[in-house]
């Protein structure tokens, strides 16, 4: 009896951590013995940090930012779309009618949308990578003779339309599973999200000038072959990774949440500055092969830093996690990372009271609730709100493009040399970035601190764009780098914004589908600004233009020069930008009462939750059953 009892005691000291409470009469291990039995803690525990590392929400934000950094291979059209309408004998409104098909492969994603609501998040990156190497590589290889008989337009447009629409899937899987996982930053997360994209022009640039460009990179057609493989090769790298997180956030790591988006911002800003450096020196200079790799290895390796902001982040999370005292664990669920708010379960009306025709059924349906809330696709598509910001994202959007995809010819019109044209179009993608970061700290921090509405904001910045339009119209000598300068920015401002004013009126339960209804909005402004108001206007200048017209039907189609080849197009295009920030300016309007409250109260109070099953999928029930089952295990 005595020797149970001395067990049972000895049994009993046990600490928190395992630890064994060694009695003074129990024989003493040597310290040799004592040297190997630790040895597997450190490893134990490095395995446990890896696996979360791998797992985190950090490492996914930095997949995303991978992803998203090379999800842009649409914004370099101006720098290969000279080579397609001379190889393929195109006029202006043919090869504007290829950049029309290649606005709408990458901005309607309404096809991504719903797919992603019952399709898991790997599954939507790598339909994405499929279709990104499968149209780019028809499009390289029929630009350059290897497909006989040359193909007609209208397969070239399904070439490009499908290379592009994998940048919907990719925004879908990457950019809409980091708004979920960050619901309380998404206006900067969208910042840096859509800053890296921004980027992506730049980055293709010094990859291909490395990897193909010999001396410089006269040829342009090798690009269309890199944005082929690359974007999906990094999707693929990342497809276990991209996915909604439930993990648990102590408060303590939740207040580290901005700083580590600040050192995102820090990177990607040293990014930006060495690029920008680059392109100046490589415009100034003649660089050798060896020295565009050496500058393509110093972008790889800038690309790498966010890893260190990741790790600082998730060893902090860890020495939490270890120190959290043992009874507040079951209550980790309660503090999960929410996404979308449950939906309540409706109560069952009396049988007198349900409608009785489908009409009434459907009112019923389409009837919204509160701003904020979770919206039904049927209810966000017929609302107000939505239709205004539709048409602003039209004419406002839908302008900054045809600037951007007519670059090229712009600058061949107006003069300048190829060398400068490559400058624009790379100036465009800096600030482009610059315009997405900033707009998405800065927004963020307006409509936390003074509640100003974020369709203000948009409307100042497509306000801010009509200077850009007018100097392209003009045509004022040496004005088309101030100009590539403001619509870049503007451009990169207005998108994460309006981007951000959805999930905000709409909520995020469906927001996979409405974020690619908003892109649908640019592609129809693509269509009406550039192919019917730019492309027809360039020809029929150009056809005004005999000798010039003539001389080009040789070879290379319809050539416009001179700064009334754009003239009118861009005053038509500086118009409706302003009636685009008139629009944005009556939805500020009517959103300035939701703006006025605490829009994220919501994702701080725990009111809300998420339940991952793969597809970034909502079940509140499961989520509100399991913080319920975690209150009365901490009560136990």
């Amino acid at each position: 009896m005595q020797h149970q009892q001395q067990k049972y005691i000895f049994s009993r000291l046990i600490n928190k951590r395992g630890a064994q409470i060694v009695p003074s009469n129990a024989p003493q291990e040597s310290p040799r013995n004592r040297e190997g039995a630790s040895q597997p803690l450190p490893l134990a525990m490095a395995a446990s940090f890896a696996a979360q590392v791998l797992r985190g929400r950090w490492f996914m934000a930095y997949g995303s930012f991978l992803i998203m950094s090379m999800a842009g291979a649409t914004y370099i059209f101006a720098i290969y779309s000279k080579d397609i309408k001379s190889t393929l004998g195109y006029t202006q409104e043919q090869l504007n009618t290829v950049g029309f098909f290649k606005d709408v492969g990458a901005n309607v994603g309404i096809h991504a949308g719903l797919f992603a609501e019952v399709a898991p998040t790997w599954l939507v990156l790598a339909v994405g990578a499929a279709m990104n190497l499968g149209g780019y590589l028809m499009l390289y290889l029929s630009v350059t003779g290897r497909v006989r008989p040359a193909p007609p337009l209208w397969l070239v447009c399904l070439y490009i339309a499908v290379g592009a629409n994998s940048q919907a899937f990719a925004n879908t899987g990457a950019l809409v599973t980091c708004v979920k996982n960050f619901p309380e930053s998404r206006g900067v997360m969208l910042g840096l999200l859509k800053g890296f994209v921004g980027l992506s022009g730049a980055i293709f640039t010094q990859l291909y000038l490395a990897f193909y460009g010999p001396g410089g990179g006269g040829d342009t057609r090798p690009l269309i072959l890199l944005v082929g493989w690359l974007p999906a090769a990094v999707s693929v790298a990342f497809l276990a990774t991209i996915r909604i997180i439930r993990a648990p956030r102590p408060p303590a790591a939740a207040r580290r949440e901005y700083r580590a988006f600040c050192a995102f911002l820090y990177v990607s800003l040293a990014l930006a500055a060495y690029l920008l450096v680059a392109i100046v020196l490589e415009k100034r200079f003649r660089f050798t092969r060896a020295e565009y790799a050496v500058s393509a290895a110093v972008v790889l390796a800038m690309l790498l830093l966010p890893l260190g902001v990741v790790l600082s982040e998730e060893a902090a999370l860890f020495r939490i996690n270890k120190n959290l005292p043992e009874s507040h664990a079951p209550t980790l669920p309660a503090v999960a990372t929410l996404a979308t708010k449950p939906p309540a379960r409706p109560a069952e009306a009396p049988a007198a009271e349900k409608p009785a025709t489908a009409s009434a059924r459907l009112l019923r349906a389409l009837r919204p609730p509160p701003r904020g809330e979770d919206y039904t696709i049927l209810q966000a598509l017929a609302s107000v709100d939505m239709l205004l910001l539709f048409t602003a994202t039209v004419f406002g959007v839908g302008g900054t493009l045809t600037a951007i995809d007519n670059m090229g010819q712009i600058g061949e019109s107006l003069g300048y040399p190829p060398r400068s044209v490559a400058t624009f179009v790379s100036l465009i993608s800096i600030w482009n970035y610059l315009g997405r970061v900033a707009a998405g700290f800065a927004s963020e921090a307006l409509v936390a601190r003074y509640r100003l509405p974020r369709p203000l904001l948009v409307a100042a910045v497509l306000l801010l764009t009509v200077p850009g339009h007018l100097l392209i119209a003009f045509g004022v000598p040496g004005s088309l780098y101030a100009a590539s300068v403001v619509v870049g920015f503007c451009f990169g401002a207005a998108y994460p914004m309006i981007l951000a004013i959805i999930s905000e009126l709409f909520g995020l339960r469906y927001y996979s589908t409405l974020y690619n209804v908003g892109n649908v909005a640019s592609s129809v402004g693509s269509y009406i600004l550039n192919v019917r108001v730019a492309g027809r206007m360039y020809d029929r200048e150009a056809a005004r233009q005999g000798a010039v017209a003539a001389a080009a039907a040789a070879g290379k189609g319809l050539t416009c020069a001179g700064a009334r080849c754009y003239r009118e197009s861009f005053l038509v295009v500086a118009a409706v930008t302003v009636g685009a920030a008139v629009v944005t300016l009556a939805l500020a309007w009517r959103t300035r009462a939701f703006y006025a409250g605490d829009i994220y109260a919501r994702f701080r109070d725990g009111s809300t939750g998420v339940s991952a099953n793969g597809n970034g999928n909502v079940d509140g029930e499961e989520a509100v059953e399991a913080k319920q089952q975690a209150v009365v295990d901490g009560r136990r």
